[in-house]
């Protein structure tokens, strides 16, 4: 002890306790991740919002993420942005038309039918070469039976097993038959009637004639009714 009763290791300014406790090194504040300042997220990114489902995508973005960390000069961390986004941007052009998912049947699904069907349809009315291949169909029942059938199995590979867009069923008549595809057939049908017995291309006079010859043009259509349908998305 000193002769004022201070303790004889304390200074009389009484900093000697600081002194002898320095800070410890684990109670600094560490400066904040600077790679991390250096690549915020791309406003690209929010313009062009991805799909839940797009897991791939959302791998290949991460993986050009972790690159971007890798490299050292300021040039080629732009030129791995710029990759990025060219990724996103393309991902994006590519799902306006093909990729989409497809849900749900209404009017605006079978005015694409019908627009499809008639351009696919129009042909088949001015030629003269379909009323040739209805007169044989006509005489040959077992072989118009099987362009009928053929014509619904194309229809049905085109919608749900080509995979040109992913088509769900939905809510199908009697629990198996889906909507669309008797949408499209219905559509493709009753146009090739319509049209082929107005423009008269037939004459029901012969009925076996007659509707072998609509079926001769409603096998072209069906294929138009579907990619009508499906190509412009739902």
């Amino acid at each position: 002890m000193s002769d004022d009763g201070r303790a004889a290791d304390t200074p009389p300014d009484g900093s000697g306790g600081a002194d002898e406790f320095p800070p410890a090194e684990e109670d600094e504040v560490l400066p904040p991740d600077e790679e991390d300042e250096e690549f915020p997220p791309d406003e690209e990114d929010e313009e062009f919002p991805l799909d839940e489902e797009d897991e791939e995508l959302r791998q290949l973005l991460a993986e050009f993420d972790t690159l971007a960390k890798t490299v050292d000069s300021p040039e080629e961390r732009e030129q791995v942005r710029a990759a990025r986004n060219a990724a996103v941007v393309a991902a994006q052009d590519d799902d306006e038309i093909f990729g989409q998912v497809i849900r749900g049947y209404d009017r605006a699904d079978l005015a694409e039918a019908l627009l499809g069907s008639l351009l696919f349809g129009i042909p088949m009315f001015v030629e003269g070469g379909t009323n040739e291949v209805g007169e044989f169909l006509a005489a040959h029942p077992p072989l118009l039976a099987g362009t009928v059938i053929g014509a619904v199995g194309l229809t049905i590979g085109i919608l749900y097993v080509a995979e040109i867009q992913d088509v769900r069923v939905y809510k199908p008549i009697l629990g198996i038959v889906p909507r669309r595809l008797v949408g499209v057939l219905g559509v493709a049908f009753v146009n090739a009637l319509v049209m082929m017995t107005v423009w008269g291309r037939v004459e029901w006079t012969s009925p076996l004639l007659a509707f072998a010859t609509v079926v001769v043009a409603f096998v072209p259509m069906s294929v138009g009714a579907a990619l009508g349908d499906i190509l412009p998305g739902s």
